[in-house]
């Protein structure tokens, strides 16, 4: 998994309409990549929903925000409409940039073992460093977890 100090991950994938974003375009920018198991779950619906509605402050913090999960760009943009969310959420239905982040894992669920995403955030600076990695997210209250720590190293 990247650690605090690592460099942004290259990547160039698909959101929710469809549009190539890439690493490259939040040069100079700070940036919160936040990964979750299957859009439209309970849990991942919280989460995103929780973000949407701290999002002026995320912002407001300087900093710009993104989901990344498994699931196909239609996928993404039934979720992203059904919820209204104002941030980008990006296709990555080969693993690539999820792998690269490390957040492709063995996981352990009502007694199954099974590869999935392992709900995630990492926060970088406007360097691509990544000053921050949050595992124990909250899915409910996750914006509080990011903006009371938005402390560099």
């Amino acid at each position: 998994m990247l650690k605090p100090g690592d460099r942004l991950p290259e990547f160039a994938l698909p959101n929710q309409d469809g549009n190539i974003v890439r690493s490259e375009d939040f040069k100079g920018k700070k940036l919160i990549v936040y990964f979750y198991p299957k859009a439209s779950t309970p849990g991942c619906t919280a989460e995103a929903c929780n973000l949407r509605d701290h999002n002026m402050e995320i912002e407001e913090d300087g900093y710009q925000l993104i989901g990344i999960s498994a699931d196909s760009v239609q996928r993404q943009k039934n979720f992203s409409l059904k919820n209204a969310l104002p941030f980008d959420l990006l296709s990555d239905e080969k693993h690539e940039v999820i792998e690269k982040f490390g957040v492709w894992q063995l996981k352990k669920f009502m007694g199954r073992t099974f590869m999935g995403i392992v709900r995630t955030t990492f926060i970088f600076d406007e360097n691509g460093i990544c000053t921050r990695i949050i595992e124990k997210v909250k899915t409910k209250d996750h914006a509080a977890q990011i903006l009371e720590h938005n402390i560099p190293l």
